[in-house]
């Protein structure tokens, strides 16, 4: 039984490719987006909830972000995590609609926020790098058991490092319109 397998690679190298967007979606840069709020988790009902699943977050205008708490005992709750999770954002009360205006970033902020960005790109392509280690030390296994041939096994190392190329590109591409946005004034 051959042990390599291309969509279980690209798959994974996928994945990375997720997560990065996933981090890089909860980085605030000058504008409201609701993502920023993603890893606010809630202590509410004794247990910690993400905030989607006792609130709705919107972006009704480009510096505002609004979260419409569903149950008004879960108002104090919420706002407190929102000033725990070290958002740099200012929650303002208004019954059960909490209003989070977005402030300008400091230049300093930026580039910090823009280096971290960085840091998970790099994260990713480290991820991206060692899914394809797997792919070609799966594919020397399966030529030293005889299942393929020299041949074959050159051209799926091919295949790989393409699929590692065009991710490792994606990445890059990704990271850098994030940072870009980020750095814009």
């Amino acid at each position: 039984m051959a042990q390599y397998d291309k969509g279980d690679l690209e798959r994974r190298m996928n994945g990375a490719i997720e997560s990065l967007r996933g981090d890089l979606g909860g980085l605030r840069t000058g504008r409201a987006n609701i993502s920023l709020l993603d890893p606010v988790q809630v202590e509410v009902y004794g247990s910690n909830m993400p905030l989607n699943q006792v609130a709705t977050v919107s972006a009704p205008e480009p510096r505002m972000l609004t979260v419409q708490v569903w149950d008004g005992s879960n108002v104090q709750p919420v706002e407190k995590a929102i000033r725990a999770a070290g958002l740099g954002l200012n929650p303002q009360l208004d019954g059960q609609m909490i209003r989070l205006p977005i402030p300008d970033l400091t230049e300093e902020r930026r580039k910090e926020l823009a280096k971290l960005a960085g840091q998970y790109a790099e994260k990713a392509k480290i991820a991206v790098r060692n899914v394809r280690r797997d792919g070609m030390d799966a594919l020397k296994a399966d030529e030293n058991k005889k299942e393929i041939g020299e041949d074959e096994k050159k051209r799926s190392e091919a295949d790989v490092q393409k699929l590692t190329d065009d991710k490792i590109a994606e990445i890059d591409t990704i990271s850098g319109e994030k940072e870009s946005e980020i750095l814009e004034l």
